[in-house]
């Protein structure tokens, strides 16, 4: 099975430059749709790879994100775009030490594992290095963009290739 990984804030939702865990603050990146589309009739599988440190700052709580992720899966299921799962790291690295947090690869090697990926034929794209990073200890090809990327404007083959 081939996946594209996704991070989640700057890249699926706009990044606000503060948590977004609440459904009013969540907007959806422009173009993201047909963006993701273009990856599902090539064949991919998504899956969705975050971290929420906010959890562990006591902003918000693991609740209050699985009922954003959850409003967020059925918006994209309504656009026939499904996620195979959505995996977040609750910590942050001020406050502990773990294995999930990216650059840390732990929540990539779970999917791994769980759904038989092969990490080769995988994507990752992330708006940060550490995305990268976590992905690439797993051998999967990782694309860096700019946070909040009009989809429209980035070039699927590039990755394909």
């Amino acid at each position: 099975m081939k996946v594209l990984f996704l991070d989640r804030d700057g890249i699926i939702n706009v990044e606000r430059g503060e948590y977004t865990f609440l459904i009013q603050d969540f907007s959806f990146a422009d173009n993201l749709f047909s963006f993701l589309m273009s990856f599902i009739n090539k064949g991919y599988k998504i899956i969705v790879v975050t971290n929420q440190g906010g959890i562990d700052k006591g902003l918000y709580s693991k609740d209050d994100v699985n009922d954003l992720h959850s409003w967020m899966t059925n918006e994209l299921n309504n656009r026939g775009i499904e996620v195979l799962e959505i995996y977040y790291c609750p910590h942050h690295d001020t406050i502990q030490n773990c294995l999930c947090r990216k650059p840390k690869s732990l929540l990539f090697e779970k999917s791994i594992a769980r759904f038989g990926i092969d990490p080769v034929k995988s994507l990752m794209i992330g708006d940060n290095q550490r995305d990268l990073d976590a992905a690439s200890k797993c051998g999967i090809k990782g694309f860096l963009v700019n946070s909040n990327p009009d989809w429209n404007e980035v070039r699927i083959s590039e990755m394909l290739k």
